[in-house]
């Protein structure tokens, strides 16, 4: 069994590292995949494809993709052999929806502060420090690149949310997800990051959800 783990907006694979650390000593492969965020010309596609690189030729696979990472998901289901789908602090697109529309589609009304951490607000002073220092810029071109999904893939969904996201209020993922999953999800404490706040609990819900039977959307 791997792990494939698809970032967020602007995020690297070292925003994994403490997941990756947590699934490694229970022995599972990961594979964190590092996409072009920065790269202006690389659009949806271009992340599909850093995915299916990255992953090769590996097969029994868990796909856990954070935030805009939920954009990429989908597609790379419908390419590889996925054995289970998990969105955490996810976006959770409709087949050929445009992040631009997204936003409107979902009724997202952010009221935080622009000058507040909306990230990393729960954890440690200097983890929060590092976790900053590793984003990257967010391109803009796949925010209006449509979801390269026309059906939902057939396969097990399961999505994690996290009660104290300053980015995604628990309140409005929490429907979203019923919404356009059918079913609700688990809940963790701290905020947009839980595989930087919470990697041992996040853990145990990847672990628990790959040996049982999980729904599917």
């Amino acid at each position: 069994m791997t792990y494939v783990l698809i970032p967020g907006a602007g995020c690297t694979p070292w925003h994994w590292h403490p997941l990756t650390a947590e699934l490694q000593a229970r022995g599972q492969e990961v594979v964190a995949v590092d996409l072009p965020c920065d790269d202006e010309s690389a659009g949806l596609s271009a992340y599909c494809d850093a995915v299916l690189t990255a992953v090769g030729r590996r097969a029994d696979l868990v796909v856990v993709a954070h935030s805009l990472g939920g954009f990429t998901a989908p597609a790379v289901c419908e390419r590889l052999p996925v054995e289970l789908l998990v969105f955490v602090a996810g976006m959770i697109p409709l087949p050929g929806e445009t992040v631009s529309d997204y936003w409107g589609h979902t009724e997202y009304d952010w009221q935080g502060d622009p000058e507040s951490d909306y990230f990393f607000q729960d954890l440690p002073t200097e983890l929060a420090a590092e976790a900053r220092r590793q984003l990257r810029s967010q391109a803009g071109r796949p925010m209006d690149d449509p979801a390269l999904f026309e059906r939902w893939p057939d396969v097990p969904v399961q999505a994690v949310i996290a009660t104290e996201d300053l980015l995604f209020p628990a309140d409005y993922l929490r429907k979203l997800t019923i919404d356009r999953l059918g079913t609700a999800p688990a809940e963790l404490a701290g905020g947009h990051f839980p595989m930087l706040g919470h990697p041992v609990e996040l853990a145990e819900l990847l672990e628990g959800w790959r040996q049982a039977e999980p729904t599917v959307a």
